[in-house]
């Protein structure tokens, strides 16, 4: 008799388990690739994520394989779980390498890693994204770099290199940032060379050799010289900038002080 109530426990555990799992019992690959389309055109991205889960566990070699890694990257990313979107993206790269969407897959990984530090505080509140980490977005320029050296056919290359730009031009003012960090600092050397980095990139053969943050560069280079008593240099990086920008810098950069800067004046630490 004593057994009788674990006997009846057992039986409602795997009863409940074999009412869930009838939820599929009778549906084919084509029934849950549809389906998990539907879930993602409505929106409903962990739905998909579940129905693109079971169609893989049920099907892992069936018609809908290699798209269903795909797919499932890109739920991922809707979903905005990046870590696991990056993991599926790379799964089926490695899987797939001569797949006709792998240039895609090369897309998407770099569009995961150029949204992989949005959180909520940048989305909601006030910030200037080129004073971030520029980790993630270094990634992501790598990704798209390697889409164009893999697939330059690839119909994602036009748009990948419009991002490039984009991506040249925040880590450009990440680096303007961190020179006008040094300058306040007085470290003149260190800002003239964040600043002579950013310069030297025009020299370089990528999308849209110069950057916004230039013409500010040569004018810390500039500054940072004069500050030195190097005035040759000083002069050779105004002869550059009065070449390339007669009429001054062509875009108003306000560049903001960071919270690092804030907490330092704060404290009164540029105080001698």
């Amino acid at each position: 008799m004593l057994s009788l109530p674990g006997c009846e426990t057992l039986k409602s555990l795997t009863s409940d388990r074999s009412d869930h799992s009838d939820e599929y019992i009778d549906w084919g690959a084509t029934r849950f690739y549809e389906s998990a389309k539907k879930a993602m055109e409505a929106g409903n991205y962990s739905r998909a994520i579940e129905l693109y889960q079971a169609l893989e566990s049920r099907y892992p070699f069936g018609e809908y394989a290699a798209q269903t890694q795909l797919d499932i990257a890109f739920a991922y990313y809707k979903n905005e779980d990046t870590e696991a979107a990056l993991a599926a993206v790379d799964r089926f790269i490695k899987i797939n390498p001569r797949n006709s969407n792998a240039d895609y897959a090369y897309y998407l990984k770099g569009l995961i890693s150029f949204n992989r530090n949005l959180g909520f505080l940048y989305r909601y509140v006030p910030t200037d994204s080129t004073q971030r980490d520029p980790s993630k977005y270094k990634e992501s320029y790598a990704n798209f770099e390697e889409l164009l050296t893999r697939f330059p056919d690839s119909q994602y290359v036009a748009d990948a290199k419009q991002r490039m730009i984009a991506l040249r031009d925040y880590l450009s003012r990440y680096q303007l940032h961190v020179a006008q960090f040094y300058m306040k600092r007085k470290a003149y050397m260190a800002a003239i060379n964040r600043a002579g980095s950013i310069v030297e990139e025009c020299q370089s053969k990528h999308p849209a050799p110069c950057t916004s943050a230039t013409p500010y560069a040569l004018k810390i280079m500039e500054d940072g010289y004069l500050k030195l008593g190097l005035n040759d240099l000083a002069s050779d990086s105004r002869r550059v900038y009065e070449q390339n920008y007669p009429n001054g810098a062509p875009i108003d950069i306000e560049v903001n002080e960071t919270f690092v800067e804030d907490v330092w004046d704060f404290m009164g630490l540029d105080q001698d």
